[in-house]
């Protein structure tokens, strides 16, 4: 489950002649007919909230699943499953707490509170300079926002990434490289870096996600969670 929590306020805006009793909580594993909440009020109000709060609560839940099964398939490793900023406008909060309801670890929320320097930003830095760019952009990201959570630097090739190791980078995204190349980084980081994580992204879904989990790598970032989560099936029925 997922969006319980927001049931309340759902029934607020639409004049709060509704009112919302949570049977279950956000967070609950839950099966098929199952009372998840009740809500008391006027006919006319309880059918105008009717599809909004549905929507919420079908869609969350389906994100709350979804990320269950992925951490489920991770099972016994250390790696965490994250999610991406590819949610919808609005949405974000939402979304990325129903992650975090199945289970999963927020990566980032915007642009604000974490840099990730991707390949188009390094486009055109030579690989034996790539060290001293990366060395130069997180000092700067740093000295403007004390308080960022962490510097990300994505890498292509194990080659990238022996130079990007070098850099004061707290994490080294690894795009699209395949679990023997993934368990290889790995190897490289515990030798050079072992304080940097690694993230493993790129080809990822419940048929992948297993092996690259058994690669060692610290996190997992899959933007299937909030942009192709299938909606779980709940319904209002009046009594």
């Amino acid at each position: 489950m997922a969006g319980l929590a927001v049931l309340p306020m759902v029934c607020a805006v639409y004049g709060g002649r509704v009112s919302a009793e949570l049977i279950r909580h956000d967070g609950d594993n839950i099966g098929q007919n199952q009372r998840i909440a009740a809500i008391a009020g006027p006919m006319r109000d309880i059918l105008a909230i009717e599809r909004v709060a549905l929507n919420l609560l079908t869609h969350l839940s389906g994100i709350a699943t979804l990320t269950a099964a992925y951490v489920e398939r991770c099972a016994g490793t250390k790696a965490k499953v994250c999610d991406t900023r590819k949610t919808l406008p609005g949405l974000r909060g939402l979304q990325k707490y129903a992650v975090a309801c199945g289970g999963g670890t927020t990566h980032r929320i915007g642009l604000y509170d974490a840099v990730l320097i991707k390949d188009n930003h390094l486009a055109g830095t030579p690989l034996n300079q790539l060290a001293a760019a990366l060395t130069d952009a997180a000092g700067q990201a740093r000295r403007l926002t004390p308080d960022l959570r962490f510097v990300m630097a994505e890498v292509d090739t194990l080659e990238q990434l022996a130079e990007v190791l070098k850099a004061p980078v707290d994490i080294v995204l690894l795009d699209n490289m395949r679990p023997p190349e993934l368990a290889q980084a790995v190897t490289m980081r515990d030798a050079t870096a072992p304080q940097v994580e690694l993230e493993a992204s790129g080809g990822v879904n419940l048929n992948t996600i297993a092996n690259i989990a058994k690669t060692g790598v610290d996190r997992i970032s899959v933007g299937a969670l909030t942009h192709s989560a299938p909606s779980l099936d709940i319904g209002l029925d009046i009594g």
